[in-house]
C-alpha cells in the first residue's frame, strides 16, 4: 500500500510543482526526495516508486503535447539526435531521464531516512 501511495503522491506533486513556472525543471526531484523521506520504504522500492511515477507522468504529458502538434518538433529533434527520427523513442528517452532523476532523488531520501 505504501508503494502505490508513494507512486500517486509523487506523480501528483510532481505535476503540481511543474505547473509553477517559477520553479526549475528539476523541481520534481524535490518532491521525490520528500516523499521518499516521509514514507518509509526500502531504498529499492523508493527508487522504483519515484521512477515509475515520473516516467509515466512524463511519458503521458510528452505524448499529449507531441500529439497536439502532429509530432512536428519531436521528429525534428529525433532527427538531430541519433534516434532515426522516431518521436516515440524520443518520448521514451525523455521519460527515462525524468524517471532516473526522480528515482535517484527518492533513493537519496530513503537512505537519509534509514540513517
Amino acid at each position: 500500500m505504501k508503494f502505490i501511495t508513494a507512486i500517486i503522491l509523487t506523480a501528483l506533486l510532481s505535476f503540481a510543482f511543474g505547473l509553477f513556472t517559477a520553479l526549475p525543471w528539476w523541481s520534481f526531484a524535490i518532491t521525490s526526495f520528500v516523499i521518499a523521506a516521509a514514507i518509509h520504504q526500502k531504498p529499492g522500492k523508493a527508487f522504483l516508486a519515484a521512477f515509475l511515477a515520473v516516467f509515466l507522468l512524463w511519458a503521458i504529458l510528452t505524448f499529449i503535447i507531441d500529439n497536439a502538434n502532429q509530432h512536428l518538433l519531436s521528429v525534428k529533434v529525433a532527427t538531430i539526435l541519433p534516434l532515426g527520427g522516431s518521436s516515440f523513442v524520443l518520448i521514451l528517452l525523455t521519460a527515462f531521464i525524468g524517471g532516473l532523476v526522480a528515482g535517484l532523488s527518492a533513493l537519496t531520501g530513503s537512505y537519509l531516512r534509514k540513517r
